[in-house]
C-alpha cells in the first residue's frame, strides 16, 4: 500500500496544478476563521457573526463541516485531472507495462482518495478545535467531544464524491467532459427531484425518500445546512408562526447508502479498465 501511495504521491508532486489546487483548498477552509470578523450595523446596533453561536462546541462541528464540504470541488478537479493526465501522459499503460496491475492501479486512485479525504477531516478538526476555543461561550470536555459524528460523515461525504470523480475520470478520459458530466448528472438529479416531488407525489415526502438513494443527493444528505439551527433563526421562525422542525443529525442508513455507493464507483472503476484496450 505504501509503494502504491509513494506512486501516486510522486505524480502529484511534480503536477504544479495539482498542487495549487491543494493548497487553495486547506487556505479556504482556514478562511471560515474570517467568518468571525464579519460584522453589520444596522442603526445603533452591532451585529457580528460571531456572536450568534455559530462557533459554538457542539454546533461548530455542523457548521464547518457543512461549509467545507462545500469547498470538495478543488480537491475534485485534482482527482478528475489525476486520472484523465494518465491517459493523455500514457503513464497508466507504462505503469501496467512495468508491473502494475489493474487492481492495484485502482486501488493506488482510491488510496489516495482516502488520504486526500483523512487529511482533510483532520485538518477540519484542527481548524474548528481552534475556532471553537477561540469563540464558544462552551469548553467542557463532554460539550467539545459531542456532535463529532459530523466529522464522520464528512470523511464519508468526502470520500464518496472523489470515488464519483475518480468514476468519471476512468469513464471519460477528459477532465473537463468529467466535470461537465459531474454538473450534467447534478442537474439531472435536481430536475428529477423536481419532477417527481411537484408532478408525481405532490403533498407528500415519497420524492425524499426516492432520491435519497441518487449518489449526489445521498452525499448531500450526510450533512444538512446548519443554518436554521441557530437559536436566532429559531426564535425568529417562532415569531411568525413557522415552526423548524428539521431532522439535522446523521443517521447510519445515510452513511451505509454512500459507502454503497463508493464501493460501486471503486468497482466501477476497476470494471471499465478491466474492459478496456489500453
Amino acid at each position: 500500500m505504501l509503494r502504491l501511495l509513494q506512486i501516486e504521491y510522486d505524480k502529484l508532486r511534480y503536477s504544479r496544478s495539482a498542487r495549487i489546487l491543494i493548497i487553495t483548498y486547506f487556505i479556504l477552509i482556514t478562511f471560515i476563521a474570517l467568518i468571525a470578523s464579519i460584522e453589520f450595523k444596522i442603526g445603533d446596533i452591532d451585529f457580528r457573526v460571531a456572536d450568534q453561536g455559530i462557533f459554538n462546541f457542539p454546533y461548530i462541528w455542523h457548521f464547518n463541516a457543512y461549509i467545507a464540504a462545500l469547498l470538495k470541488i478543488f480537491l475534485a478537479i485534482v482527482i478528475v485531472s489525476m486520472m484523465s493526465n494518465e491517459y493523455s501522459n500514457r503513464t497508466i499503460k507504462q505503469n501496467l507495462i512495468d508491473g502494475l496491475s489493474k487492481k492495484e492501479f485502482v486501488l493506488s486512485k482510491f488510496l489516495t482518495v482516502l488520504v486526500f479525504s483523512g487529511i482533510s477531516t483532520l485538518f477540519l478538526f484542527i481548524v474548528s478545535l481552534i475556532l471553537g476555543y477561540s469563540f464558544s461561550d462552551y469548553t467542557e470536555i463532554s460539550i467539545v467531544f459531542s456532535d463529532l459524528e459530523y466529522l464522520v460523515a464528512y470523511f464519508v461525504k468526502l470520500t464518496g464524491f472523489f470515488s464519483f470523480c475518480m468514476f468519471l475520470g476512468v469513464l471519460v478520459k477528459r477532465s473537463a467532459f468529467a466535470l461537465g458530466f459531474l454538473v450534467v448528472w447534478y442537474i439531472f438529479e435536481n430536475i428529477l427531484y423536481a419532477v417527481l416531488n411537484f408532478r408525481i407525489f405532490k403533498d407528500s415526502d415519497i420524492a425524499e425518500r426516492i432520491m435519497q438513494f441518487f449518489p449526489l443527493e445521498a452525499m448531500s444528505n450526510l450533512i444538512k445546512e446548519p443554518f436554521t439551527r441557530l437559536n436566532a433563526v429559531q426564535t425568529a421562525a417562532n415569531q411568525i408562526g413557522s415552526h423548524l422542525d428539521k431532522d439535522y443529525g446523521i443517521h447510519w442508513y445515510q452513511l451505509l447508502i454512500v459507502i454503497i455507493w463508493t464501493a460501486f464507483f471503486v468497482w466501477g472503476s476497476l470494471f471499465l479498465l478491466r474492459k478496456r484496450d489500453l
